[in-house]
């Protein structure tokens, strides 16, 4: 493997030097050129410096899709802070647990948040600082400094007193199979070296900075690509990074909900090349939109849609195709701990079934003695994947340990996904190992949920599930055992938990059983709950979805 030193810093820092008078973020009607973006972050490496910010210290996101999430994961990088994800739909604890757990000493936050981060200061007394965005929501609190003060000091390039390196770290929480989110710690060198080429343009690593200058000179800006998801997920994060480091240009949506009609309204205003989605959730969606009003919109720019994160079903590939078959569908099968992992590709009249990958050049499945499962036998094994992979995860050592491992020599990462491999190498996704839930690209873990039911005084025991939705990939299900003569109804116990927990942890339906029969060991059998699960919402018509 070529040693390498990649910094997102120096990248970005080079492609701003190259074409200052591109657009590189595109926000509604406010754009931002390379120049704009590179003294912006450097304003605001300037007042985290000025914070007491030191060498590796956290910096939460708490912010909306906008140009500001990704002007801060500039700064960051330049004075070698380390960027924190911050899932906006959490909930008080939920918050102060990942604050606390990723020891940040400051937070950006738009403004939006700034009634439940008044709630939760004085619990996460590590947070030194708070930087205010303004998004017309209130005026600034006077314990938070504004957001436009800080972007606007710079007075040239800023750069910690300690320097950078490729050893920098990313962190990126992820929901996992564990219940807790958990930090998966990237280094810069190790994330850069996986992303490059995933998008539209590749470097030769060996050529390190120089190469991207002469790739820009040569080449001219990258493509446009739209963030459709959450740039706090690492579907949407991840690939904006990679094409911010292609001299590429950003476009994200103003609603903070999801709109088809302005997606398409935005792919061909600014003439976008490429879409970065989650599966069904956004393309069902917009595949009803196009069949609505097929004539609508003109996508004679765009190139590609890329997903990855939650199913995206093969039946809406073909709908989308139908509408455009000269772009190609790419459907990654990645993971926070796990970049990289497989991979299919559908243009034209023809798409890729769904759950089949092609496995990544350093992927295998494992079978339980840790040798690789044969193509085209009907063993179920693990995927495991070598090369470049995070350094762990954050202050969890014995979960680190469980999840990148040494077989024969070689470090894999195991995220704990099991599969089977086809007879021509391809791989078929069977799920995690875990009963964790996707519901529309979210981690949810039944315990959770679970123990927030458990708390109402009408009930006195409770198993989650997840059962298959056409619109969320799947949706969360609980199964209730009420106390004795109580008998709470399903709006009740829904918003009961959305109260506590962050809403897409909250089931979509309840069902009221005798018993949730648990074993003498304590244990759920959450099989035999699906099932029943599944069967009962094919047959018991449920609310109407908000």
């Amino acid at each position: 493997m070529t040693v390498t030193n990649w910094n997102y810093a120096d990248v970005w820092e080079a492609v701003a030097d190259e074409q200052p008078d591109a657009v590189a973020l595109v926000h509604g009607d406010r754009r931002v050129t390379w120049g704009e973006l590179d003294r912006r972050a450097d304003g605001l490496g300037r007042w985290l410096l000025a914070q007491g910010i030191a060498h590796q210290d956290a910096v939460a996101l708490y912010l909306y899709n906008s140009p500001e999430y990704l002007e801060t994961a500039f700064a960051t990088a330049k004075v070698a802070a380390v960027p924190v994800n911050t899932n906006y739909r959490y909930a008080d604890d939920e918050l102060v647990y990942l604050w606390d757990n990723a020891d940040a000493a400051a937070v950006v936050f738009h403004g939006s948040f700034a009634g439940r981060v008044e709630r939760v200061r004085e619990r996460v007394p590590r947070v030194r600082s708070w930087l205010w965005v303004d998004d017309g929501s209130g005026p600034c609190p006077p314990w938070a400094t504004r957001y436009e003060e800080a972007a606007k000091s710079a007075t040239g390039r800023t750069r910690g007193p300690w320097g950078r390196s490729g050893d920098d770290l990313v962190m990126l929480y992820t929901g996992g199979t564990t219940g807790m989110p958990k930090g998966v710690m990237w280094r810069q060198d190790d994330l850069f070296a996986r992303m490059n080429g995933s998008g539209f343009r590749h470097y030769d690593e060996s050529a390190g900075i120089d190469g991207v200058r002469a790739t820009l000179r040569a080449n001219g800006p990258g493509l446009v690509v739209l963030a459709a998801c959450p740039l706090m997920h690492g579907t949407g994060g991840f690939i904006a990074m990679e094409c911010l480091s292609e001299g590429g240009r950003v476009v994200l949506l103003e609603s903070r909900h999801f709109d088809p009609v302005e997606l398409f309204d935005t792919i061909e205003r600014e003439q976008v090349n490429g879409v970065v989605i989650v599966g069904d959730p956004f393309a069902r969606p917009m595949l009803a939109a196009l069949d609505a009003e097929p004539d609508r919109w003109s996508l004679s720019s765009l190139l590609g849609i890329l997903s990855s994160g939650a199913m995206w079903s093969e039946e809406v590939k073909e709908g989308l195709l139908r509408h455009k078959p000269d772009m190609v569908l790419f459907d990654f099968f990645s993971s926070s701990e796990a970049v990289g992992m497989g991979a299919s590709m559908s243009s034209g009249a023809s798409a890729t079934r769904t759950a089949e990958f092609v496995l990544g050049p350093d992927v295998t499945v494992l079978d339980p003695d840790g040798a690789p499962v044969a193509p085209g036998s009907e063993t179920i094994g693990v995927l495991a994947l070598a090369g470049r992979n995070p350094v762990g995860y954050y202050k969890d050592e014995e979960k680190s340990k469980a999840t990148f491992r040494v077989v024969d020599g070689v470090r894999y990462s195991i995220p704990g996904d099991f599969a089977q491999v086809r007879a021509d190498g391809s791989i078929h996704v069977l799920g995690r190992g875990s009963s964790s839930i996707n519901t529309a690209g979210e981690k949810v873990f039944p315990e959770e949920v679970e123990e927030a039911l458990k708390t109402h005084p009408a009930v006195h025991d409770a198993a989650v599930v997840g059962v298959p939705d056409d619109t969320f990939g799947e949706a969360v299900v609980a199964v209730v055992e009420p106390e004795a003569g109580a008998a709470p109804s399903e709006a009740e116990l829904i918003a009961y938990v959305k109260e506590r927990l962050a809403s897409f942890k909250a089931p979509r339906r309840v069902r009221l059983v005798p018993s949730v029969g648990r074993a003498p060991n304590g244990k759920l059998d959450y099989r035999r709950h699906r099932e029943e699960a599944v069967a009962w919402t094919r047959s018991e018509p449920g609310p109407a979805r908000p």
